[in-house]
């Protein structure tokens, strides 16, 4: 399986999530350390090479949490968002960009 490595805040954002969003991400998150896609994502070239964006819906609103998988042993934690817009905002796709710059 393979090890999940926060970056930044990430850890600590996702932990403010809703108990039921902290949930689905922990189950997507999950699935990507064994080597399968989450269950609902799409990939976000314009934060970084690779880098893909979990989307979770929630009656209260929409969560995202950025992640990539630089090899076949690490899966990288950028970002982990309450989404409030109908676009990502510029705010959030920077934090994603600073911190995949990151990644050694």
């Amino acid at each position: 399986m393979k090890e999940l490595f926060w970056l930044g805040t990430s850890r600590d954002d996702l932990k403010e999530f809703p108990l039921e969003a902290r949930k689905e991400a922990g189950t997507d998150l999950r699935l990507v350390q064994q080597g399968v896609e989450p269950r609902d994502w799409k990939p976000m070239p314009t934060v970084g090479k690779g880098v893909r964006e979990i989307r979770i819906r929630m009656p209260d609103g929409a969560y995202r949490v950025f992640y990539v998988v630089e090899n076949a042993a690490a899966v990288y934690v950028l970002h982990a968002f309450q989404k409030k817009t109908r676009r990502t905002s510029q705010q959030d796709l920077d934090k994603g960009k600073t911190r995949y710059k990151l990644i050694p």
